[in-house]
């Protein structure tokens, strides 16, 4: 290996300071003509060794390769009108009192529009502006319902002294929701399945399938099983009343024999929401029907997934089905049925092929009847709907 090849090996671990004065050393080593040498044998610019030369009589800068504000200025301080530039390009939204403000622009667009308007600048100073001016990616956040019901702690805790109290008294304490509604055909299911590799189910590749099945669950509490009541045309409150209607026919009132109130918890939307007047009317006829005082407790909205079917029967049921397809009424009713824990649930499914009407609203005189009673604490959450013992069925 010859000097010169050396010296470039030598070279490489030298950063471009320590280069820029060995040059200049070689060059004054050489003497007469030692410039050029080093220029011919190191591939240093004329300019580079005699800079090299003047840093050798300055003092020494420690770890530094430049003095101080040496280098290529940056386009900011050369250009310092762009990060004003790079905030108007962004959309600007948010709470005015906050000033909050986000850009569904990427960064990418934005580079682009910044160089049309005359600024050469890369991806990397445009982040970093960004940053400086205070911008990162956001993710929607559920705030919005938090500040209204300041108390909503407080129906927890209310729900929960209700809840007890039943079942102390051995009456039923239920809770009723809607799951997802489902397509049902060969349709992929999120979740995957053992198989052999290259054996997975196939399924359509498309999902514009009209058969529907809308598993709406009863939990109960105390005795830790649930029932699905699968149904095939809407999400109605008629619907929803219907399957506890059918909980209780043929499983509420085998396990309590003699219950004379039954408590219902649910969430304050869809079909068993605290608003419409039909599901009054319709739990008024169940009342009727049962012979049951019917106490509902709503959760607040934003906070049903704190209504206990989610976690104790709903989870599991979609744990259960995972990467399944549903191809039919008679599969989504066994994988409801086959669902376990290791606390020892039990869920029935039954298929409901009812036809429920959207839209339908119970009349004046039909609200007359309705026998209710709202609760001090809240009571457009929680109320109690009491049998008409002058128009009882059977």
């Amino acid at each position: 290996m010859s000097t010169a090849q050396l010296d470039m090996r030598l070279m490489e671990h030298f950063n471009e300071r320590q280069r820029r004065l060995y040059g200049a050393t070689q060059a004054l080593k050489y003497g007469y003509g030692g410039m050029s040498r080093a220029h011919r044998e190191l591939g240093f610019d004329f300019k580079t060794i005699r800079q090299g030369i003047e840093d050798l009589v300055q003092p020494s800068m420690g770890d530094r390769a430049r003095k101080p504000g040496g280098g290529r200025k940056k386009s900011v301080d050369i250009s310092p009108e762009i990060p004003e530039k790079i905030a108007a390009l962004i959309k600007t939204k948010g709470d005015p009192v906050k000033q909050l403000q986000w850009t569904h622009i990427s960064i990418g667009k934005l580079t682009k529009a910044i160089q049309q308007a005359g600024y050469m600048i890369g991806k990397n100073i445009v982040n970093h502006v960004l940053w400086e001016l205070g911008y990162s990616l956001q993710a929607n956040k559920k705030e919005l319902h938090k500040k209204s019901h300041k108390d909503r702690d407080k129906q927890f805790r209310y729900i929960d002294r209700l809840a007890d109290g039943f079942i102390k008294s051995e009456n039923p304490v239920t809770s009723i929701d809607a799951k997802k509604t489902e397509k049902v055909g060969n349709f992929k299911n999120h979740g995957r399945v053992y198989a052999k590799h290259g054996e997975a189910t196939q399924v359509e590749d498309h999902d514009f399938g009209k058969i529907k099945a809308i598993p709406f669950g009863i939990y109960d509490i105390q005795q830790n099983k649930g029932f699905v009541n699968v149904g095939m045309d809407h999400n109605t409150a008629e619907f929803a009343v219907e399957s506890l209607r059918r909980w209780w026919r043929r499983e509420g009132k085998y396990l309590y024999r003699e219950a004379k109130h039954l408590m219902v918890t649910a969430d304050s939307g869809s079909s068993n929401s605290n608003r419409p007047n039909q599901f009054l009317w319709e739990l008024q006829q169940l009342a009727n029907e049962t012979h049951l005082t019917i106490h509902v407790c709503h959760f607040p909205a934003g906070t049903s997934k704190w209504n206990k079917i989610e976690h104790r029967l709903f989870c599991y049921i979609s744990h259960n089905w995972q990467g399944i397809p549903l191809i039919s009424y008679e599969v989504i009713l066994n994988l409801i049925g086959g669902t376990t824990t290791k606390t020892g649930l039990q869920v029935k499914a039954v298929l409901d092929r009812g036809r429920y009407e959207l839209h339908k609203k119970p009349t004046k005189e039909q609200m007359y009847y309705v026998k209710i009673q709202r609760h001090r604490f809240h009571p457009e959450w929680n109320y109690s709907i009491y049998p008409d013992k002058d128009i009882i069925l059977g």
